[in-house]
């Protein structure tokens, strides 16, 4: 009976241990390919599907090597870019049996699979900067764009695909320029513009008011002759992202004589934002506000024209606001206390509505530190104080890291 019965004892503890052998075996394999995807994340996006494939066998085989009964290996790599990026790797192998072999079983079949996902995170960047006069002191303009052009490298390079980042640029002094090009739109409205900028039947009356007032006629200038500057919305709209359709949502139109660059809405054209950095030049005074206000606006509602949102990712929104001094004037004030706290509102305004807010005071005059930027800024990480021009560069440097590894976060 003993003699009977110890085959089959024999054979139970025997595939136990080989069992367990390729239980640790499938474990290392599984690890294997794990840490092989994370390897070819780093490079995926450029590179072939042959190189994926070549890298995918090298980085496993350095993982998996020297497993004793283990053969047949394969390992399959696959990479897609939609809905982010991914790879996905499966694998198989053959393990020997040592025991189970006098039952007629003489290896135990290994596979598994990984999904490496990254990417899934698109973004939207304003960056609101400061055009004003006094940007032209201490080489504040040029390291400004810069800093704006290593910026805009960094982020293309994170985009692995056009609609992964896009970008608008805000440069701003007392007012913002949307382009003279625009003179059609219905998102203007013309009626302050109009009361001084035209002639009165008597010449010696030069606005509008006078000019009625003296029961003369007055007869605005033609609407071509606008240089693209809009002064701040009406109360509350200076502060909120409503989309400008009617009535005090409109963009007032302003003759500013210090009208910066014109502003440019989101995109992806990488060469034509560039240029628009290019082209920004020091003058006029400070609105903070506004740029800040017309930043959230170019991320979210007309009169911008603003990519469609693809359910398949997360956006994140972001703003990044740089100036150099405190605020001078805006469409209503002179003093920077009236002029910040219409600022801070919106400040509140984009913390309710989650947009990611970065600050950046060049502070090369010696000025108190702004704490309207400081409570602004999304938390006192992305509020930075800089005492020289140099520093515009890293820190933007800083910020592009931040955003890249945002995007491509696993």
């Amino acid at each position: 009976m003993l003699g009977i019965a110890i085959i089959p004892l024999m054979g139970a503890v025997g595939a136990a241990i080989d069992y367990s052998q390729a239980s640790a075996a499938r474990t290392a394999f599984q690890n294997a390919l794990d840490a092989t995807a994370l390897m070819l994340s780093k490079t995926a996006a450029t590179d072939s599907a042959s190189t994926i494939q070549a890298n995918a066998t090298n980085y496993f085989n350095a993982q998996f090597n020297n497993r004793p009964g283990v053969s047949n290996v394969v390992v399959t790599a696959n990479y897609s870019s939609s809905s982010g990026s991914q790879i996905v790797l499966s694998g198989s192998a053959r393990l020997a049996t040592n025991f189970l072999a006098v039952l007629n079983i003489d290896h135990i079949n290994i596979s598994a699979s990984t999904t490496s996902t990254w990417g899934n995170t698109r973004l939207r960047v304003a960056l609101v900067l400061d055009n004003t006069g006094s940007m032209a002191s201490s080489n504040k303009m040029t390291a400004l764009q810069t800093a704006s052009q290593n910026l805009l490298t960094s982020l293309k390079a994170a985009a692995t695909s056009p609609d992964d980042v896009y970008v608008s640029i805000i440069p701003f002094n007392k007012d913002v320029n949307v382009d003279p090009g625009s003179v059609s739109a219905s998102w203007l409205r013309w009626d302050l513009w109009e009361a001084v900028n035209g002639s009165c039947s008597k010449s010696s009356y030069t606005d509008q008011s006078t000019c009625l007032s003296h029961s003369k006629v007055w007869t605005p200038d033609a609407h071509s002759t606008w240089n693209g500057c809009v002064t701040d919305r009406d109360q509350n709209f200076d502060t909120t992202n409503d989309a400008a359709v009617a009535g005090s949502t409109l963009y007032p139109t302003e003759q500013y004589s210090s009208c910066p660059v014109s502003l440019m809405g989101l995109s992806n054209d990488w060469t034509a934002l560039s240029n628009k950095i290019t082209a920004m030049q020091p003058v006029g005074n400070t609105n903070q506000a506004i740029g800040l206000q017309m930043g959230w606006q170019s991320l979210t509602a007309a009169p911008f024209t603003v990519p469609a949102q693809d359910p398949n990712y997360k956006y994140s929104q972001v703003i990044i606001l740089l100036s150099d001094g405190l605020n001078t004037e805006d469409r209503w004030y002179s003093t920077a206390s009236s002029i910040d706290a219409r600022q801070q509102k919106t400040c509140d305004n984009l913390k309710a509505a989650s947009i990611t807010v970065y600050t950046v005071q060049v502070n090369t005059d010696k000025e108190a530190t702004s704490t309207l930027l400081q409570n602004c800024a999304t938390d006192s990480s992305k509020f930075f104080l800089l005492t020289s021009s140099a520093q515009i560069v890293t820190t933007f440097g800083q910020i592009g890291t931040a955003l890249t590894n945002l995007r491509l976060a696993m």
